[in-house]
């Protein structure tokens, strides 16, 4: 049987892997190359896999495809497959990476796995259309006619692209009758409209970062933030970005609370300033505060609380007081936006998983028509769920894409 995989990316490469056990493998990649956004994960030395796989850190609109691929035995079969094509993996606080340190490890053992199991590669093959007729697929670019038995989507999302190149795979699920889940972008920086910006523009700092959808709390992520001249960034806020973005697109007011000093365990930060204050002794506010909190965002919170910064901490009335100390707690920012798809690590939205077999990967409209990776209703947090997900869902994609001798 001859198996088109359309996308070399992450999920296409091990699709193709598996599906070549038995059968004719044909990759097709519109690029040059293959495995270029691979190149550039985990700021090139590719977070490829995480210890804890709590399915909380996956996201969908239906969850039951994710909790049918993410068993134990696909786990094991994930690392096995990646310890038999050579990667020796380095592992930091249960993340997995190259022990080499560098994300051309994952792609150089994946293709030289794609060549031990003669696949077929064409790239710069720019799919424009598919077509079934009778038992076959018919794939072209304008030119070349490609037959095949079967076909495995794994095209990748929106992200990382500036133009609408990375449609094809929605739009040929699309025409094959899948529904496409709005695609947003995730894993991506949040977008404000404040005038304070560009004065805490650069600043790093550690932070737990809590979302709100109007007055509800949705979620919380703690690690470093980076604070922008357009807003916010750093992992803790692509945590939550996607959610963000969902519900910014249903039209819900959403605002990001933000704790600047997560290491205060106690229950009263105006007592711990005072306590502060009387050690210290009498200083401006600016240069009371610099001992625990960036100069720069300490003239931010200062400006918001509409504070003197040449006071002391004494010359203060308690109501001053509890809006300072609860702006350093519970600094209050409105989101207005993401930026841009080609600026987002991943996309939430894809093919709706509820038309996908979650057991085989199948389409359960087109008979003979696979689904793996980004094109699919499922995103991850920072820390290798993405390319996790990939794999599972490429590996499922390969085994049961079947041989007509069977």
């Amino acid at each position: 049987m001859t198996v088109a995989v359309i996308g070399g990316g992450a999920a296409g490469l091990v699709a193709a892997i598996y599906a070549s056990k038995n059968n004719k493998v044909i990759l097709i990649e519109k690029n040059e190359q293959c495995a270029k956004k691979i190149l550039v994960t985990g700021n090139g030395k590719c977070n490829y896999w995480n210890t804890d796989q709590n399915i909380s850190h996956y996201h969908s609109r239906n969850m039951d495809l994710i909790e049918s691929l993410n068993t134990e035995n696909n786990r094991q079969e994930i690392l096995s497959f990646f310890e038999k094509i050579g990667i020796v993996p380095l592992i930091k606080n249960g993340y997995y990476y190259p022990y080499s340190g560098t994300a051309t490890s994952i792609k150089t053992a994946l293709m030289l796995e794609v060549k031990k199991q003669n696949i077929e590669i064409k790239n710069n093959y720019f799919v424009k259309d598919i077509k079934k007729e009778n038992d076959q697929f018919i794939i072209s670019d304008g030119n070349e006619i490609i037959s095949v038995d079967k076909v495995i989507l794994a095209t990748g999302s929106l992200a990382y692209y500036k133009d609408d190149s990375a449609n094809i795979g929605y739009n040929i699920a699309k025409k094959f009758g899948h529904e496409i889940v709005k695609i947003l972008p995730s894993l991506v920086q949040l977008q404000g409209n404040e005038k304070y910006f560009k004065d805490w523009m650069g600043i790093r700092c550690n932070s737990i970062v809590n979302l709100y959808q109007d007055n509800d709390y949705i979620k919380s992520e703690e690690g470093e933030i980076l604070l922008t001249d357009y807003g916010i960034s750093g992992i803790c806020v692509f945590n939550i970005s996607g959610i963000a973005a969902r519900l910014l697109d249903d039209g819900h007011d959403v605002f990001v609370n933000i704790n600047f000093v997560p290491w205060y365990k106690g229950n009263n930060f105006v007592n711990w300033l005072d306590e502060r204050s009387t050690y210290i002794g009498e200083r401006k506010l600016d240069e009371f505060l610099e001992g625990f909190l960036n100069y720069k965002l300490a003239h931010v919170i200062l400006k918001v609380s509409n504070i003197d910064k040449n006071k002391s901490w004494n010359e203060l009335s308690l109501s001053e007081k509890n809006m300072l100390a609860n702006n350093f707690i519970n600094f209050s920012l409105k989101i207005t936006g993401t930026n841009s798809f080609d600026k987002a690590q991943v996309c939430s939205g894809g093919v709706n998983t509820l038309e996908i077999n979650k057991d085989t990967m199948e389409s359960l409209i087109v008979p003979g028509l696979y689904f793996a990776g980004e094109i699919i209703d499922v995103d991850g947090d920072c820390g290798g769920y993405n390319l996790g997900f990939a794999f599972l869902s490429g590996m499922t994609a390969g085994i049961n894409v079947g041989d007509l001798r069977d």
